[in-house]
């Protein structure tokens, strides 16, 4: 995974990166309420995302149907 920051401008979001065509990314947009994460948020991120890449994370719903008592017990 990569970090890349880039800026909107005419309401496109502009950046330079080494990524083929139709590789897929995810965009987290500041605003003026938000932070910069300390080193180890951003570590504890990125190991987080890893996790869900590599399938080691509990589905929304299932969380959900599972706290109502209706879904399967993990």
């Amino acid at each position: 995974m990569k970090v890349i920051t880039g800026r909107v401008v005419s309401g496109k979001i502009e950046f330079e990166a080494d990524l083929r065509d139709g590789t897929p990314v995810a965009i987290l947009a500041a605003d003026e309420t938000s932070r910069q994460l300390s080193a180890e948020e951003e570590d504890e991120l990125l190991e987080s995302l890893e996790q869900i890449r590599s399938g080691n994370y509990v589905d929304g719903r299932a969380l959900l149907q599972d706290l109502r008592g209706s879904g399967p017990r993990f």
